[in-house]
């Protein structure tokens, strides 16, 4: 009314029913501009990231941001994730006894496969092994067709750098009920502790961690060759070691998690 009838601000507020205090009003609130253009581009580099693990993020490089102002913007931004669809929760009508709990690092390994494909259609496999007390991803090991030789093989280059653990989680695939594996594992004094088949919570974190693999680093690349697939996913395994926040253990990366561990320990021996 005011710019196209030309009628005065009094006027137009009086017929538009305003009032003009509100008409004149400007917002003071901080915009955080830079704050808003630096979690963009977490989000475009970390595309499977939450509001949660970028603010620690954030607060790691030295912004002062909340959880609420960080869910405000991350919406406000459009940077909201969008899950594919509803997940249906079923409780386990059988209870399985109760596995071993690890009480320090190289104590439970899991262990599991990655199935994937190259631009050029070609399948390949990931074996993932995963240490249960600290999350640490030990190795990913990349190939077209990986069999119990291929996992005797890796555990024993986990072996020769960190020793032997006391347990091995695994599914029932036959790359680890195979003979091999078997004789590796007697050889070396390992329990192997087989899941339930058709029961994949019964191997509840290396199925999180192959699904992290998948969200953070498989779908988000174009993987070409297996050397290229295996240099991108080492990558991503170092960073998910060494920097990425997991929320289980209060939003410090494994290896931190494993150093705070290790010194309220020396503590406690000290006292």
């Amino acid at each position: 009314m005011v710019t196209q009838h030309g009628y005065s601000e009094r006027r137009a507020c009086r017929l538009a029913r305003q009032a003009r205090e509100t008409y004149r009003w400007k917002s003071r609130k901080n915009p955080h501009t830079a704050l808003r253009m630096r979690m963009c581009e977490i989000a475009r580099a970390r595309v499977r990231f939450g509001y949660r693990r970028i603010q620690v993020l954030l607060n790691r490089e030295g912004w002062d941001i909340g959880k609420k102002l960080a869910y405000r913007i991350y919406t406000e931004e459009g940077l909201t994730l969008r899950n594919a669809g509803g997940r249906k929760r079923r409780k386990m009508t059988v209870q399985r006894t109760v596995r071993y709990k690890p009480h320090g690092v190289n104590e439970v390994w899991s262990m599991d496969f990655v199935s994937d494909q190259l631009v050029n259609g070609t399948r390949f496999r990931a074996l993932t092994v995963v240490d249960i007390y600290n999350r640490e991803a030990l190795a990913i090991e990349v190939g077209q067709r990986l069999r119990g030789e291929d996992v005797v093989r890796t555990l024993n280059r986990l072996v020769m750098q960190r020793g032997r653990p006391k347990y091995l989680f695994t599914d029932n695939g036959a790359e680890f009920t195979g003979r091999i594996v078997d004789l590796w594992a007697y050889h070396h004094g390992v329990r192997i502790d087989f899941s339930r088949p058709g029961k994949p919570t019964d191997n509840a974190f290396i199925e999180t961690f192959n699904g992290s693999l998948r969200n953070e680093c498989l779908n988000v690349h174009w993987l070409e060759t297996l050397g290229d697939a295996q240099e991108i996913i080492d990558g991503w395994r170092r960073d998910y070691n060494e920097s990425r926040p997991y929320m289980a253990l209060g939003n410090v990366p494994p290896l931190e998690y494993t150093r705070i561990q290790a010194s309220l320990k020396e503590k406690t021996c000290s006292q």
